[in-house]
């Protein structure tokens, strides 16, 4: 076995050693728990969203969408005929992202970027795409922040409502929606007229997440729930806590702004993996799996993205890689590829064994004539090296034999935005 496969091996890194049917089972019991209002790792919130509902048409709505990098706003109508009408899309950087800002500058960023379109329309749909408790209103207060943003104060806040006092207009229907459910939706309206037993929303970009719809009387930690309905169910699954972390994950844990939070994330997500593979090479390069000069150079190394660490599996570096810049010999190449290349193939497992859960969760999708539509968003599922096929051979090995179900996967463009204009549309 080369260095690299014998420092894999002894922390418990390698893709197979996840028990990925242990995994589903645990993953499925903390969805459980969430649902019955048990303090656990997966928050399981109610969002008083119905997949169903129809939307106004004709009718303009005021379009938002705080992801986990950009802040982006349009004015969104729907024909009724159902075609999409989206003009005057703005995008700007998301406050508290390069320094730490008050509650009063993060809202008032916020306004000033919308303030040019606010007059058009008196119904807002606000994406916002960090851990937040939903009102029956449909307006909600932050749990936390993830990502890394920086705004302590907004943490405990009603979201809507601190928004709207920015802009000076609390009259205006705001409805409050994560990116996951905004992604369910904009799938959904994609989708009209064709028969599918259920929809899920998947993202994995710079974070990642998971909804679904919920039978109301499954909802057992809120009683006041008609029991003949549903709902989206918000699952927070970035912050499932049970998944089989190494030792590393650990301590790449404790060095990022929220140790102890969103741990599942951290494994895979964009916005921690490229990180993730730095501290690992930088522990593979401390226990002797490069050369003097390699870990030398590693060590200078402060930061690298997601991307760069794709890339560099993908061509061994050769387009200018920061990585390409430290492993000169052949040997030093091939032991650092094959380290990030199983980090890779460890998240697809990884992402394979979650999203299997939740559509055994749904009980839909036993007939091939009536699947479970997926919508999948996030540059790091669609652009990560190999992710994609390597998650599908896992996902459909997992959703097979006794527990098969049918399920397909679409792609909407602008998701994020046409969800939050469907939400702000439903009466």
């Amino acid at each position: 076995m080369d260095k690299a496969g014998k420092f894999l091996k002894a922390h418990g890194l390698s893709a197979s050693d996840t028990d990925a049917d242990k995994f589903i089972e645990v993953f499925l019991s903390d969805m459980d728990k969430g649902l019955r209002g048990e303090p656990d790792s997966l928050r399981m919130i109610p969002t008083y969203i119905e997949a169903d509902n129809e939307f106004l048409t004709d009718t303009p709505v005021i379009a938002i969408d705080a992801g986990g990098t950009n802040f982006r706003c349009s004015l969104v109508s729907f024909t009724k005929s159902g075609r999409l009408e989206m003009d005057d899309i703005r995008n700007f950087g998301m406050p508290g992202l390069d320094r730490e800002v008050s509650k009063k500058e993060f809202f008032d960023v916020m306004a000033g970027y919308i303030r040019p379109i606010a007059s058009k329309s008196d119904r807002i749909g606000f994406c916002f795409s960090y851990p937040t408790e939903i009102f029956p209103d449909k307006d909600g207060r932050l749990l936390q922040f993830c990502k890394e943003v920086q705004a302590p104060e907004v943490i405990g806040q009603t979201i809507g409502r601190s928004l709207l006092e920015a802009l000076g207009t609390p009259e205006k229907k705001i409805v409050l929606l994560n990116d996951t459910v905004a992604t369910l939706l904009a799938g959904k309206s994609a989708a009209f007229g064709r028969p599918y037993d259920s929809y899920i929303g998947f993202i994995l970009g710079t974070g990642t997440n998971m909804c679904y719809i919920e039978s109301n009387r499954n909802i057992i930690k809120n009683s006041e729930l008609d029991p003949v309905g549903s709902m989206i169910i918000n699952i927070e699954s970035g912050n499932f806590g049970k998944a089989p972390r190494t030792d590393l994950d650990i301590a790449f844990d404790r060095t990022t702004m929220n140790p102890d939070n969103y741990t599942f994330e951290k494994m895979f997500s964009g916005g921690y993996f490229g990180g993730l593979c730095l501290f690992i090479l930088k522990k593979a390069a401390e226990e002797g799996v490069f050369s003097v000069k390699a870990a030398e150079a590693l060590m200078k190394i402060s930061e690298l993205t997601s991307e760069q660490a794709g890339s560099f599996v993908e061509d061994s570096g050769k387009n200018g890689n920061i990585l390409y810049e430290c492993f000169t010999t052949r040997e030093d190449i091939l032991n650092a590829v094959s380290i990030i290349d199983n980090m890779i193939n460890r998240s697809a497992r990884l992402v394979a064994a979650s999203l299997a859960a939740v559509v055994l969760k749904t009980g839909k999708g036993n007939e091939p004539g009536k699947p479970i539509l997926i919508t999948i968003e996030g540059t790091t599922f669609y652009k990560l090296f190999r992710l994609r096929e390597r998650f599908e051979k896992y996902f459909f090995a997992l959703l097979a034999g006794d527990r098969k179900r049918y399920v397909e996967f679409t792609e909407v463009r602008q998701s994020s935005l046409i969800g939050a204009a469907l939400a702000g549309l439903t009466d």
